[in-house]
């Protein structure tokens, strides 16, 4: 069973699972990410640095993410994510839950 959550958790938390989703495919920095989320999207979501940093941070933090800097494409220095192995069983648990709310919320957006 999925908890309740208050909406502004969900939509961190949501925010939170696309970037482990993003860095899945290698290390990356956060304008990267930002783009890649974007560019997937076909546009519709739009990542701002307001809530991309903190969400970076606070996986950092929690062991999803591991951070190293570097030099970017552009040879600026950034600081580039890579996912933990903590990281990746964390994705794996938000992919199944993804799952289950979004086949629910379907099911709920079908009905007459």
């Amino acid at each position: 069973m999925v908890k309740k959550e208050p909406q502004g958790e969900m939509l961190r938390d949501t925010l939170e699972m696309l970037v482990l989703k993003t860095l899945e495919r290698g290390p990356m920095h956060g304008y990267s990410i930002a783009e890649f989320i974007e560019e997937r999207s076909e546009d519709v979501l739009r990542v701002e640095e307001g809530a991309l940093y903190p969400a970076l941070h606070r996986l950092e933090l929690r062991g999803l993410l591991s951070a190293k800097w570097g030099i970017s494409e552009n040879n600026r220095r950034a600081k580039f994510y890579r996912l933990t192995a903590r990281g990746r069983q964390k994705l794996q648990q938000d992919s199944v839950r993804w799952s289950v709310m979004s086949a629910a919320i379907g099911r709920i957006m079908e009905t007459a």
